[in-house]
């Protein structure tokens, strides 16, 4: 009786031991969260709840379970709490493996308490490729929420997501597109995000060292890569990245913030170079740093007099948008403009890049029909006048977030050389990729009645020009995807170029038309080459040539250059790649 009696005291020792822990675990948890440290504030929510991580990826995990005890029917407010909370850790921290089956739980123990969880969840499915249960997490989310919000109208949102995705998946040619996570030494650990290349130097952002702690790192090369911190004092306790350098290399902007009770304080900085070091990070003016607000994701534009930046700060349409900063000679800042409703949606804009080469803004945003989350997108124009933005589409986007485009391309094909960020590979966080797009090959030249478009700019006027009226004008820079009647990027230099010149003879009037190979029926062909020659006409229109001057025809498969097949009866590839063209006739000179 006595051993027993021993044995009763010892197990519940033990139990009230374990309790005592679980308190102090719940403790440091919440605390960790409330100063948004969310890895920490995962480990201790995981300790809490007796969190076993491989078993939540096998999806067999609840966080209910005491350690050898059996899953309660009814949990405690406090542990419901927890599991929320450490499914808002994991989703923070980009982990929708972990996070997905939290939020799932979350929903079905008491979603009438936890509204959001049944968003999350489908976010954290949509992230894990998981479509049709993302589309039923979102209704099912929509249908209990009831408020009209920036919450409903983002699953909204990601519900018109979801057929674009699948879309977006069954392109067929992407063997062009080249695609490569940076090496490891780049992607060691952490987020590593915010691409700049300075020469042949790569300068990125990274939380690689303990605590996540964000700062700027140098690579003299991306293999071998003999990586350094940049060398911008940085104040204790403060994150450093997301930078934009000068055209002369001297001068570095870059966003500084701080993270206080689970508020984020950030604001753009400027840092001389004096010799081979950089001076202390000062902050820019309150015309930029607007009192109260987030400012960051500086880019400052070739020319040394604009600034473009994110900014949550009044005036706009809504979470960050992005912004232009005017600066004089000194680099100071003059006045700021927003860059308008064509940019800006009423989710969030952020990390702004101008490719000069080519005039393109490009942009992440989570407020457009996308992949999910935050895609890339490009706008052609300049501050003040901008065109509508267009998704980059899948495979420079995919299901998870993708921002911090840079190119280091210096002709107008600014996939040519290019790198961005995403977390498309990893448990969690943002990583370094590298993007090539091989530009279109020279064009060719058909017969010798048919003018073969060259470039540069001066040949295309020469060309079209000299021909005679009513002569055909091959553009051999047009392209669209197979069986697909929207412009491509690379089809825009060749337009505008064109677009230049019709304004400059404000008399001429052409006609536009379009030609398809023999591939699908003649109905499927007249239709698509009626709907692409009506396309390029639409883009000249939107650049502000007259309706009036312009005629489209589209004739199908009626008037090939060359055969589509051999005379063996088979397959003549390069025949029909001479067929597939767009031509151009003037009217009217």
């Amino acid at each position: 009786m006595k051993k027993l009696f021993l044995t009763v005291i010892g197990l519940a020792a033990m139990q009230l031991a374990w309790a005592q822990h679980k308190v102090s675990y719940l403790r440091a948890a919440d605390s960790y969260y409330k100063q948004a440290d969310y890895y920490s504030a995962s480990l201790y929510y995981e300790k809490y709840l007796a969190v076993n991580t491989k078993d939540i990826a096998k999806g067999g995990y609840s966080p209910y379970a005491a350690p050898g005890g059996s899953v309660k029917t009814k949990p405690a407010g406090d542990e419901i709490q927890a599991a929320y909370q450490l499914a808002d850790s994991y989703r923070r921290l980009h982990d929708p493996v972990k996070a997905a089956p939290l939020f799932g739980k979350v929903v079905t123990t008491d979603s009438a308490r936890f509204p959001l969880a049944a968003y999350y969840y489908g976010e954290s499915l949509r992230a894990l490729e998981k479509y049709d249960s993302a589309a039923i997490a979102f209704k099912g989310f929509l249908a209990q929420y009831g408020q009209k919000d920036t919450y409903s109208a983002a699953a909204e949102q990601e519900l018109r997501n979801l057929p674009y995705i699948a879309e977006q998946l069954q392109k067929k040619e992407l063997s062009d597109y080249h695609i490569k996570k940076a090496p490891p030494v780049l992607n060691a650990g952490g987020a590593t995000y915010a691409p700049v290349w300075s020469g042949d130097q790569l300068l990125f952002t990274s939380t690689k060292e303990s605590n996540y702690v964000n700062r700027i790192y140098v690579a003299k090369d991306t293999v071998a890569a003999a990586i350094s911190k940049a060398g911008i004092p940085q104040p204790s306790r403060t994150h450093q990245g997301a930078i934009s350098l000068s055209a002369d290399g001297n001068t570095l902007y870059l966003t500084q913030w701080t993270v206080a009770d689970g508020k984020k304080s950030a604001a753009i900085y400027a840092s001389r170079k004096e010799g081979d070091k950089w001076s202390e990070a000062v902050k820019l003016s309150d015309v930029v740093n607007a009192p109260g607000a987030n400012t960051q994701q500086p880019f400052v534009m070739a020319d040394g007099r604009h600034l473009l930046f994110a900014s949550d700060r009044a005036g706009g349409s809504g979470g960050y948008d992005l912004w232009s900063a005017e600066l004089d000679a000194a680099g100071k800042p003059l006045s700021v403009q927003n860059l308008g409703s064509t940019i800006n949606t009423s989710a969030n804009e952020e990390a702004p890049f101008f490719h000069p080469a080519s005039g393109t803004l490009v942009f992440a945003s989570d407020g457009r029909t996308g992949m999910g989350g935050f895609d890339l997108y490009y706008a052609k124009g300049t501050p003040g006048k901008w065109d509508a933005p267009v998704n980059f589409g899948y495979p420079v986007n995919d299901v998870k977030d993708d921002m911090y485009f840079f190119s280091r391309s210096k002709s107008e094909y600014i996939l040519e050389d290019a790198w961005f960020c995403s977390d498309r590979s990893a448990e969690c966080c943002l990583e370094l990729f590298s993007l090539h797009l091989a530009p279109p090959p020279p064009p060719v030249k058909e017969e010798p009645v048919v003018v073969v478009v060259e470039k540069p700019a001066p040949t295309l006027a020469d060309t079209i020009l000299s021909a005679p009226v009513n002569t055909a004008i091959t553009m051999q820079e047009i392209y669209y995807e197979v069986n697909e009647f929207v412009l491509t990027p690379a089809s825009h230099p060749a337009l505008d170029k064109l677009v230049d010149l019709l304004k400059d003879h404000p008399q001429m009037e052409i006609e536009i038309s379009a030609h398809t190979d023999n591939t699908g029926t003649r109905a499927f062909n007249q239709q698509l080459s009626e709907k692409r020659a009506l396309n390029c006409v639409a883009y000249l229109v939107n650049k502000g040539i007259d309706k009036k001057r312009l005629q489209y025809k589209g004739y199908g498969a009626t008037k090939p250059v060359a055969p589509n097949t051999l005379p063996d009866g088979s397959d003549n590839p390069e025949g029909r790649r001479l067929n597939r063209r767009i031509e151009l006739r003037i009217l009217k000179q």
